[in-house]
This record gives C-alpha cells, structure tokens and sequence, in this order.
C-alpha cells in the first residue's frame, strides 16, 4: 500500500517551471515531518525541502531562491515548485515522511535527516 503518491514530474528544458504533487495517507501526512527528495541518475539521495508539524520550512542550500514546498491540509497534497531548473535537478522526486527528528540546520547549512516513509516518486528530467 503505497503512503505517498507523487505526480508531477516532466522533461523540461533549462530555465523551465514544474510544480510536483504529492498526496498522503491520514498516517504519513500527520507525521511531524514531511518533505521532498530527490535520487539522482547516480543514485545520490539528496533531501530537499521540508516542512513540520509546526510549520517550520527548511530548503537544503541547492533549492534555496528557486522551489518552494507547501502543504494543502484539506487535501493533504504536498507541493514542491520548482523554477529555474538546472540539468544537475534531473532526478526522481518523492515525498518521504517521518515522526523525527526533521533537519540539521544552522546559519551555514541545512541538511535533512533520512525520512522512514516514502512514494514511488515522479521523474523530473532538465535539459540544457
């Protein structure tokens, strides 16, 4: 039974705009946190962004100033835009959810934790 369920991912070329969807189970929506990764064709996992109970929104350094996540609780559907896309964003984009701890970041970087519950992702392909 999957837990999340993404959407959204295309082939784009440089400069391009994608908005990814993801929606959620009653169970992996309400963990306390909540967020957006990535697995490169080099199979890096990478986190992204994320969001917790308390609103709390952290970007890792790469997706600073270019993708936004938010949230539709009504829906529960997490979002990620993504503008200005850059080939080195080519990769497999899923959501992932885990009751904690969320993130490592302080005023020089920002890391996300390893999150237990992912989707199956949706592919995200940048040209030059």
């Amino acid at each position: 039974q999957e837990q999340w369920v993404e959407s959204g991912g295309e082939s784009v070329q440089g400069g391009g705009s994608l908005r990814l969807s993801c929606v959620g189970s009653e169970y992996t929506y309400n963990s306390f946190c909540v967020g957006w990764f990535r697995q490169t064709p080099e199979n890096d996992r990478q986190g992204v962004a994320a969001i917790n109970r308390h609103g709390l929104i952290r970007y890792v350094d790469s997706a600073k100033g270019r993708f936004t996540i938010s949230r539709d609780n009504a829906k529960k559907t997490l979002y990620l835009q993504l503008n200005n896309l850059k080939p080195e964003d080519t990769a497999m984009y899923y959501c992932a959810s885990d009751p904690g701890p969320c993130w490592d970041c302080n005023e020089d970087y920002c890391r996300l934790y390893d999150y237990n519950t992912r989707g199956q992702g949706t592919q995200v392909t940048v040209s030059s």
